[in-house]
């Protein structure tokens, strides 16, 4: 039962047909449909056929640590040589870095595919595109020389050393220190924890990005700076010398038991500045919103997984009587079972538009001659990382959990491969910032921070996707011009009524958000019905879109509701719980 099938076709359907690629890119004319098609195609027989086979084994071997040498599970060191023999790291970086200068919205495609095929393994190369953009942006011309190249080739994997044992989500609170040295460089001490891919077998040299102080740097996040230490110095072989950099241990985890989660130790490590001293944590930025994004096509990846093996089971699995037949039928015909799954399929395939869409945003920033679209991507990418990260790793969780209902008591047991996608797709929930944490940025930062500026745009776009739906989604049009002008009312509802109540946006940030989600899921819809209805009538993938939108804005949009009523209706402050508790 455990195999994952790329979604191939739908890839490219909202690739080419819903994405307008190539052709919609300023660099549409150095791309083509066949070669976009192959790199969709080839990603998906690479997961397929080297990384889903590598799941269920890596989660039951896990890694090793012996003498702060790490090894990864079985088949994981060939795997990664496949991955950069193939040219997948370097697929979106800069041709003159030795990158394939491909749109980020390919990456966004390799990225689900990879974590549904095998999440454990995808945390190794996963931050790699993070530093790369930390370095091309913030570094000196020495360091990207010295780093830029083997990041982007693959030779070399990076890391980003956040989080100390006192030191979680407020940053504010990091001990590690930096001093200077006599030669430009640094001496970096301290302990970090929970560091993905921080010791492993899989290259020569691993790239630590350290947040860490300076002796004169002022309290809280305003005096972080931001580092590059290598595991090996010079030129980055294991023959070289060894910097002062130790796994002091592996963490024992519910999930992703492959992935090498370690506890790092850097006693008087060398090693050097990347931007200005105390703005480490504005270059990190660039880091942690790539690896937002990617966390975002972790969950999607997981749900699909998971439905994959849902549809799967109850084609064939026989139970109980849902029509007047004599015998079982299939569970597939259990109207229960189906409405388990049609809900699935809605939020994962609005769900892939709506990723794909996002990381569109980043092609078009970076690359439109435009100054004006530059712009008005560059606000919509800010207001929907936030709600990409926390809404596709809810609907990864949800979606496995469901699929384990599915399967029944057999979904319990390891063998059906479904319960690991549950305890995998978890942990996607907290890292890289809560989903807590991505609701208040969210609410506080980008929508109230602003006076609504930024939600405007993207009410704008949902309702120019209204106005250019087909004429048989009219109803679902109207649904979401009326959901547009409910997102915008709260938004400046709260605006008001937080005047005076200053803790309101974060008792209701976490509805505010997934209404946000359910928003955007009806926009992309819409957007892919108006792309299906330019496909013939009859053929199998416009009946199917045409399908699921009615199902998503029948079934699944009236949460958005709900979601609503509760912002609305959050005047009670929420300490009045714990008033009297002994």
């Amino acid at each position: 039962m455990n195999s994952y099938r790329a979604p191939i076709e739908d890839l490219r359907f909202l690739v080419f047909d819903v994405l307008g690629l190539p052709e919609s890119l300023p660099a549409g004319d150095a791309l083509d449909r066949e070669l976009i098609g192959q790199v969709i195609e080839e990603a998906g027989r690479f997961c397929a056929g080297v990384l889903a086979p590598l799941n269920a084994s890596g989660d039951r071997e896990a890694c090793t640590l012996a003498d702060g040498e790490v090894r990864t599970p079985q088949g994981f060191p060939a795997a990664y040589k496949a991955y950069c023999d193939g040219g997948w790291a370097a697929l979106a970086c800069d041709p003159e870095l030795g990158g394939q200068g491909l749109p980020i919205v390919l990456r966004a495609a390799l990225d689900e595919m990879m974590a549904a095929s095998n999440h454990a393994f995808t945390m190794y190369p996963g931050l790699a595109h993070g530093a790369y953009e930390a370095l091309r942006h913030h570094g000196s011309d020495a360091l990207k020389a010295r780093f830029l190249p083997n990041i982007v080739s693959g030779e070399w994997l990076a890391t980003m050393c956040l989080t100390e044992p006192q030191a979680g989500s407020d940053l504010g609170q990091i001990r590690t220190m930096a001093q200077p040295r006599a030669d430009g460089s640094w001496s970096i001490t301290g302990t970090k924890i929970f560091i993905s891919g921080g010791e492993h077998d899989l290259t020569e040299n691993i790239v630590h990005l350290v947040l860490a102080r300076t002796p004169d740097a002022p309290p809280g996040t305003r005096g972080l700076s931001l580092f590059v230490a290598p595991k090996h110095l010079d030129d980055g072989r294991r023959s070289d010398p060894r910097n002062a950099i130790r796994c002091e241990g592996l963490e024992h985890k519910m999930g992703i038991r492959a992935s090498a989660t370690c506890v790092m130790r850097f006693e008087q490590a060398q090693g050097w500045m990347i931007g200005e001293p105390h703005r480490g944590l504005a270059a990190m930025f660039l880091m942690m919103n790539a690896a937002r994004l990617h966390v975002g096509m972790q969950g999607l990846g997981h749900a699909e997984a998971a439905l994959q093996l849902a549809r799967a089971y109850a084609a064939e699995r026989r139970q109980g009587r849902a029509g007047a037949g004599a015998g079982p039928d299939l569970l597939s015909a259990h109207p229960s079972v189906q409405r388990l799954i049609a809900d699935q399929r809605a939020l994962v395939e609005g769900g892939r538009a709506l990723a794909l869409w996002t990381a569109y945003q980043i092609d078009v920033a970076e690359t439109s001659g435009d100054a004006e679209a530059r712009q008005r991507a560059d606000a919509l990418l800010a207001l929907l990382t936030p709600v990409v990260k926390a809404f596709l790793t809810e609907l990864g969780s949800e979606c496995a959990d469901r699929a384990l209902q599915v399967f029944g008591g057999y979904g319990f047991m390891v063998e059906t491969g479904v319960e690991q996608h549950l305890r995998d797709a978890r942990i996607a929930r907290i890292y890289e910032g809560t989903n807590e944490i991505q609701a208040l940025d969210l609410l506080r930062r980008k929508v109230l921070g602003d006076g609504g500026a930024t939600l405007a745009r993207f009410v704008e776009e949902m309702r120019a996707s209204a106005d250019a739906a087909p004429g048989e989604a009219s109803t679902r049009a109207d649904s979401t011009r009326a959901l547009a002008d409910e997102l915008l009312g709260l938004s400046q509802w709260l605006g008001t009524e937080s005047a005076d109540d200053a803790m309101l946006p974060a008792r209701v940030a976490g509805e505010f958000l997934r209404l946000t989600g359910l928003a955007a899921l009806a926009m992309m819809w819409l957007k892919i019905e108006a792309a299906a209805a330019r496909r013939a009538d009859d053929e199998p993938m416009a009946r199917s879109k045409r399908a699921l939108s009615m199902h998503y804005f029948d079934y699944v949009l009236p949460q958005a509701h709900a979601c609503a009523a509760i912002v609305r209706n959050a005047r009670t402050p929420t300490d009045t719980v714990f008033a009297g508790e002994p």
